[in-house]
């Protein structure tokens, strides 16, 4: 209706809205053309079906399952960015495909994730497409344990969750090694985030603040803005290298001056440590640097050398398979291989080097340079 001929409708006990409206613009149009106006503005009800994906699916397998042709899959998919997302579905994941009255395709959705959904919907030319965002709520959880038997089962009996487990190990891994250090009786506490969506816990964040206890020495670490942290005293937590480079089961042979080799059957020194896991164990980086070497030779096996400024230099051996080549640019952490028994090894292990201006030390028990404090203001 023309907005500058409507007039104020005031519903009465006998008189419907409908009847009202008619009477009012009974001037202006008949009644037939209110109802015309009032079918048409009605929306539509659509036939919805969820389609799982499978494993081995493709888009054009689980659009043609759905009963749409490949000319509707090529017109979403071409839409822009958004529907890019539909190209990374998952096995298990759902899409939804709301059809009208002739089984036209009139909107999809497709959950990303527990938060973010992607809406596609049909317009006068082809579709557009729109992504949905839900807010999660944070909130804080405290925890504590004492550890009986290891690490791992007191994170569980705590109530965390992998993931944070793992989280807390990082932070404090510059300082204690998880391998080793730690005895019954040590303990831990932590704060941290968790996500709720229509109040029901959902995933978890990270970690605020921590205390562990090692052997009756206290160590603090609190989350900064910037995501890096910090002990009380300003003392980052991270230092320069990783102390050990892989998740290790046991150390097979230490650094030493002498050991007698179990494959050449002779003494000789070992500059290095033998970290022993199971064959496909990630090896990472010990800190950021440049690889200057990455090859294999019968000695060595698969090895990567990475040199961290003028000083330092790291040398990992007898992996399975390398994940970096010559020149590459490393982050810390990050996986260069994996661990195997390649080379002169009796099994599989690492075999771990930590040079300083061209000198083998001990990487257990080397000083390692620590990163810069938090600023002074």
């Amino acid at each position: 209706l023309n907005r500058n001929n409507t007039q104020k409708i005031t519903p009465t006990k006998t008189t419907s809205v409908k009847a009202q409206a008619i009477e009012t613009a009974s001037a202006a149009i008949s009644q037939q053309q209110v109802d015309t106006i009032v079918e048409e503005t009605k929306v539509p009800t659509l036939q919805w079906q969820s389609v799982k994906v499978k494993s081995g699916d493709s888009l054009a397998l689980i659009f043609d399952r759905a009963g749409f042709s490949p000319r509707t899959l090529h017109d979403i998919t071409t839409v822009g960015k958004a529907t890019k997302a539909l190209k990374k579905i998952m096995p298990g994941q759902i899409i939804k495909f709301g059809a009208n009255n002739d089984g036209k395709l009139e909107e999809l959705r497709y959950q990303q994730d527990i938060v973010t959904t992607l809406v596609v919907t049909a317009a006068d030319k082809g579709f557009e497409a729109t992504t949905e965002k839900r807010e999660l709520e944070t909130r804080e959880k405290l925890a504590s344990a004492v550890i009986e038997s290891n690490f791992w089962n007191a994170g569980i009996s705590a109530g965390l969750e992998p993931n944070v487990i793992m989280n807390l190990a990082n932070i404090f891994g510059w300082d204690i090694d998880f391998g080793l250090d730690l005895r019954k009786g040590d303990h831990f506490n932590i704060i941290y985030e968790t996500k709720f969506l229509d109040g029901e816990e959902v995933k978890t964040g990270q970690i605020i603040a921590a205390e562990f206890v090692n052997q009756g020495e206290v160590f603090q670490a609190i989350r900064h803005a910037d995501g890096s942290y910090y002990a009380p005293n300003g003392r980052s937590m991270k230092k320069s290298f990783l102390r050990a480079p892989v998740n290790f089961r046991y150390i097979s042979s230490n650094f030493t001056k002498k050991r007698f080799h179990p494959v050449q059957k002779r003494w000789k020194a070992h500059r290095g440590t033998d970290y022993a896991a199971p064959t496909g164990t990630p090896v990472v980086a010990a800190g950021k640097g440049r690889v200057i070497k990455s090859t294999y030779d019968k000695y060595n096996g698969h090895h990567v050398f990475i040199q961290h400024g003028d000083k330092y230099v790291t040398k990992y051996l007898h992996f399975s398979k390398r994940k970096v080549k010559k020149g590459d640019i490393v982050k810390q952490g990050q996986v260069i291989g994996l661990l195997g028994a390649t080379g002169l090894a009796s099994g599989p292990h690492l075999h771990y080097e930590f040079l300083v201006d061209g000198v083998h030390r001990n990487p257990r028990t080397v000083q390692l340079p620590k990163a810069a404090p938090i600023d002074k203001k």
